[in-house]
């Protein structure tokens, strides 16, 4: 299991600043494929996030009806936001708040939310980066210190490519650790978020095939990356014996993967940064 995020005790050192470049070294693409699921599913254990899922007019952009769409347009956002320009995120911003703007609560709606909401912004974003943190100490050990804040101070981008106002990111990891803590233990999942969900897990969108092939898999995969509480909210079991297997299967995956050279390594986060630079030139939608 990773480490709290916030157990340090040294001064950061703020002369140590990533760039789109050098952050690089610490996105892995197979974390995009293994941790995606999971990540999903703390993000909309926010109810008002959840809801907004369940209840989004806006088909184009449902995994249930457009999987790879989908999936495209999740990890373009994320590989904008860690390794774009500014001028690259500012434009993905746009199209993406093209998409949000009909996704907001109705009179009907049991909770109220806004795609725009910063702080659902500040959530998703906090999701998006104790699951990249979670897995890359999970698969290569825990960044020094120095790093480590150095990236937490960088990871900001997850939200501030969006409407999450700079001041809200939590000032270090220790801060980020009590948000966390604070706001996980508060989640819980309703059964209709729990239908939707096993169907995600489960491959219910894709061909038969693929599930037959890939959702065992899926599902071992997603029950050992979620929280406890999370588990417990899903009705999931996990034993000593499914950690131990979990280890070594994520063990196995880090010594081949690392063994790759940097291009295979990001894959395909490369790819999709790749496919938003070409449908920018060609002015082609971008999500």
């Amino acid at each position: 299991m990773t480490a709290p995020l916030g157990t340090t005790e040294h001064e950061p050192d703020p002369s140590l600043i990533l760039t789109p470049e050098t952050v690089a070294e610490y996105v892995d693409g197979i974390a995009a494929f293994l941790g995606g699921t999971a990540n999903v599913i703390v993000q909309l254990s926010l109810r008002p996030v959840g809801r907004g899922v369940l209840e989004s007019t806006v088909d184009s952009g449902k995994v249930t009806l457009h999987p790879i769409k989908r999936l495209r347009t999740t990890l373009t956002y994320i590989a904008v936001a860690l390794l774009g320009s500014d001028d690259e995120r500012a434009a993905y911003r746009a199209a993406v708040n093209g998409s949000h703007r009909a996704v907001r609560s109705t009179a009907e709606s049991p909770v109220k939310y806004n795609a725009f909401d910063p702080n659902l912004q500040l959530w998703v974003a906090a999701c998006l980066y104790w699951g990249i943190d979670d897995l890359y100490t999970r698969m290569h050990g825990p960044m020094d210190p120095a790093t480590a804040d150095a990236f937490y101070r960088y990871a900001a981008r997850l939200g501030t490519t969006l409407q999450m106002r700079p001041e809200m990111w939590p000032a270090n990891r220790a801060e980020f650790q009590r948000y966390w803590d604070e706001g996980l233990k508060q989640r819980a999942i309703e059964p209709a978020l729990r239908d939707y969900f096993d169907g995600l897990i489960d491959l219910k969108m894709m061909s038969r095939p693929t599930q037959r092939a890939f959702a065992g898999l899926q599902r071992f995969v997603v029950t050992g990356l979620l929280p406890q509480h999370l588990r417990d909210e899903m009705g999931m079991t996990w034993t000593e014996r499914d950690q131990r297997r979990f280890d070594r299967l994520l063990r196995a995956i880090a010594a081949v993967h690392t063994r790759l050279p940097k291009q295979a390594r990001m894959f395909p986060m490369n790819a999709y940064l790749f496919d938003l630079r070409r449908r920018i030139r060609r002015g082609k939608p971008l999500v």
